[in-house]
């Protein structure tokens, strides 16, 4: 219980008891991320068929605001330091650390944040049942964090995912497959923000090896955001 506790205070502002969790339960907690982006996804539906009669651009842009407020802009905080950090870390890896490291967001990051906002809104504002991608996103976008510390070395000493690092790995690979399977069982939909996610995890992976020889709690929080966007993109695009 303290592990999935410890995952909804990391990753949400849900109103919950303030209490300090040790590093055991932060480490397993990353085997709940997908459980909480299903929190947040079915949270975010169910608002999703309040707006139902609303104009559909209104609807969109409540919806995107909420989906901020629920998760704080944590990974939109490491999408800006990793775009700032990739333009002006000129491929040299210490530089690129240490650009991540000041909370000041340079043009880069304030670019690659507006860019995310704008897709996902005009992906939310296109989908005329946007429930399905809405459970589907954030779902997969959490998975995608648990796969990335199983199968990406940790590239910072410290830092806020060194204790994710050290996550049990049974139980986050069971948090992933079982992800996959709810992803597959939506159908074709699914399916389709599966294979995204997959494509672009396989892309930020390789990206941050080649650049860091590994990832850190800001590549990751890009990695976050950028899977949302590809998965909202592509069932928008598919219809």
């Amino acid at each position: 219980m303290n592990a999935l506790l410890a995952a909804l205070a990391f990753l949400t502002r849900l109103p919950l008891p303030a209490r300090p969790f040790d590093a055991r339960a932060q480490a397993a907690s990353l085997a709940w991320y997908p459980a909480v982006g299903a929190l947040l996804g079915a949270l975010l539906w169910l608002l999703a068929l309040l707006l139902h009669a609303w104009p559909p651009l209104l609807a969109a842009a409540v919806l995107l605001a909420a989906w901020v407020a629920l998760t704080g802009a944590l990974h939109l905080d490491g999408l800006a330091d990793s775009a700032d950090a990739w333009v002006g870390g000129l491929g040299d890896r210490e530089r690129t650390l240490a650009i991540m490291k000041d909370p000041r967001s340079g043009p880069a990051g304030v670019t690659a944040v507006v860019l995310v906002l704008l897709l996902k809104f005009a992906a939310l504002a296109s989908l005329p049942h946007p429930g399905p991608a809405l459970l589907l996103a954030p779902l997969l976008a959490r998975a995608a964090l648990a796969l990335a510390f199983l199968a990406t070395p940790y590239a910072r000493a410290g830092g806020l995912g060194a204790a994710l690092a050290q996550a049990p790995r049974g139980a986050c690979a069971l948090g992933v497959a079982l992800a996959a399977a709810v992803a597959l069982a939506c159908g074709w939909r699914g399916a389709l923000a599966l294979a995204v996610t997959a494509g672009g995890f396989v892309a930020w992976r390789q990206a941050c090896l080649r650049r860091l020889g590994g990832c850190t709690g800001d590549t990751c929080g890009a990695l976050a955001e950028l899977s949302e966007t590809l998965v909202l993109a592509a069932l928008a695009a598919a219809g």
